[in-house]
């Protein structure tokens, strides 16, 4: 299976740049997993094909302000993106240049209050870096730092929060689950009212979610490795819906990779924390999930590989191709597609 296999072209108009001022007013494609027939609604038309006893799975993780650009002795200014918590003060990161950060040498951030010395070189380039500091990192982060925002992303965001989602509980992204964008609070409620089970995991978007894919064969492809965690009570509600004959509905595809990384064959999940390199591309028998919510996603990514496996590559592609042509938003800030 080669990478090409999931090229399709899209017009760069179509890149959202900016968020829709109501979350929920996205366009959403719903395609029938059984007849494969397509309907366009607005997202908050997803209640409808949501049924009592479903459980809804979302990713609670939160996008901490993971850009920071530091200065050399020389003067020389680098960008830093955050990517991974490795201990209390260690991160490993992506650097721009790589080449002014080599083992050894120092950055300071701001004012001085924050500094760091490359301590060593990671894979795929990346820098493992130590942080100096005084007080709470979170607090000097959320002074130093900015949103890490795709390059596609070329507006000036506005309202940083528009980069989470309304649940966002847990520092640790580089990026968005962005599925989960297009959820209000007042939806969510509606959802709940509706019968419908919430369960929340949690996974640390970092590299392995957004890296390119640089090999022409699938196959050969290595997800970077980031963290998740389940813990018993939502644990407890995803198993206790699927024994009753609910839906597992995934809203993204990290809540995917991580009820996929737990589930056994028996599409039984239990309490955990670690790190996942799963990869999901066509060939994969998925275990837990029933329905996916995901984005359109970027071609010859992961992510539209993942899809791919949920459905068929080639119904997903004729799929990409209708939302070109009615104009659907791509990317981060974009609509959605419901697979159930």
């Amino acid at each position: 299976m080669k990478t090409s296999d999931f090229y399709f072209d899209l017009p760069e108009e179509l890149i959202a740049q900016t968020p829709l001022l109501e979350r929920s007013s996205s366009r959403l494609m719903h395609i029938d997993k059984k007849s494969r027939t397509i309907t366009h609604r607005t997202f908050h038309e997803v209640i409808d094909h949501l049924r009592s006893g479903d459980c809804l799975v979302l990713n609670n993780t939160k996008v901490i302000p993971a850009r920071l650009y530091g200065s050399k002795e020389t003067g020389a200014v680098v960008e830093f993106l955050l990517l991974k918590r490795l201990s209390l003060t260690t991160w490993e990161t992506l650097v721009k240049p790589g080449k002014k950060a080599k083992i050894g040498t120092e950055f300071t951030f701001g004012d001085g209050r924050l500094k760091c010395i490359v301590v060593d070189i990671g894979d795929e380039g990346s820098r493992i870096i130590e942080f100096m500091y005084e007080g709470v990192f979170e607090h000097i982060l959320e002074e130093l730092g900015t949103m890490p925002l795709p390059p596609y992303i070329t507006e000036k965001l506005e309202d940083p929060t528009r980069y989470n989602t309304v649940y966002a509980k847990n520092d640790g992204s580089a990026a968005a689950p962005t599925a989960g964008l297009h959820f209000t609070e007042a939806l969510l409620n509606e959802i709940k009212a509706k019968g419908v089970k919430i369960a929340f995991v949690t996974l640390h978007v970092g590299l392995g979610t957004f890296r390119p894919v640089k090999v022409d064969d699938v196959n050969s492809h290595k997800m970077h490795s980031e963290y998740y965690e389940l813990d018993e009570e939502n644990a407890r509600i995803i198993n206790d819906a699927k024994s009753s004959g609910g839906r597992i509905i995934s809203v993204g595809t990290t809540s995917t990779r991580t009820l996929e990384t737990i589930g056994n064959e028996d599409g039984i999940v239990k309490a955990q924390g670690g790190w996942t390199e799963i990869f999901i591309y066509p060939g994969y028998r998925f275990k837990v999930v029933d329905g996916l919510i995901t984005n359109f996603h970027l071609p010859e990514s992961t992510l539209i590989m993942l899809v791919s496996a949920f459905l068929d590559r080639e119904i997903v592609l004729e799929a990409y191709e209708i939302a070109v042509r009615e104009q659907y938003r791509f990317f981060s800030f974009g609509d959605a597609m419901l697979i159930l």
